[in-house]
């Protein structure tokens, strides 16, 4: 089948919010005398909210039943850093306008609430070219897991073949393959030559070296 959708991850791809995230996680758990490094929160990156809490109030023997509430509140404050200091990552209008201009159905699937999902979009003006928009948010289920990729494809009315997905993370890496789609990683700079993203299709340094070369080879495979 001829490949005819792109579906796009948001956060660390989109909107450079991974920094804003470990800071409202910081400032979330900061109560329970929670301090994370750069290498304990990059380990998380791509797992939805209530999967990362879970994982670390287990790690630092925190009672669960504060997870629902520093959820929240970790959304809450990621959503207002957002708004105030949120910036697109290069190659942002590049990359939509390179899809738009073949045709292509273009969604986002992301594991961010729909809140965060309406801020950033908007933020970053490419709402007028989103067919779908999927969140693993209230899934049984997140990335790794593809559930929220299948959503997309079904919502755009195609198969998961005939999709390429642009992520930053290793989790979402693995979901895209899991839903038997190309993927094309952009890893962050200080994690870009590590030997785990030679599972992708295809790796970039940034979204503006994606070309139509690359679209056919892909194609081919």
């Amino acid at each position: 089948m001829k490949i005819n959708t792109v579906i796009f991850d948001m956060d660390g791809l989109l909107i450079d919010s991974e920094p804003l995230w470990h800071e409202a996680a910081i400032e979330a758990m900061a109560p329970f005398d929670i301090s994370m490094t750069n290498e304990e929160y990059a380990s998380s990156i791509g797992l939805r909210t209530k999967e990362f809490l879970a994982y670390w109030f287990r790690h630092y023997d925190i009672d669960s039943k504060y997870a629902e509430e520093t959820e929240q509140e970790i959304n809450r404050i990621v959503i207002e850093k957002v708004k105030e200091k949120g910036e697109a990552l290069p190659g942002v209008d590049y990359i939509f306008d390179f899809f738009s201009g073949k045709d292509f159905n273009i969604g986002i699937a992301t594991s961010s609430p729909f809140s965060l999902i309406d801020v950033v979009t908007e933020k970053l003006g490419i709402k007028k070219y989103l067919h779908a928009i999927t969140s693993a948010e209230k899934l049984n289920l997140g990335k790794p897991h593809p559930e929220v990729y299948l959503n997309c494809a079904e919502k755009l009315n195609v198969q998961p073949v005939q999709c390429i997905c642009f992520e930053d993370s290793f989790n979402g890496l693995i979901a895209a393959k899991a839903a038997r789609m190309k993927c094309v990683v952009v890893p962050a700079p200080h994690v870009h030559h590590e030997g785990r993203w030679d599972a992708a299709d295809l790796k970039l340094n940034l979204l503006s070296q994606f070309n139509t070369e690359m679209l056919m080879a892909l194609g081919k495979q």
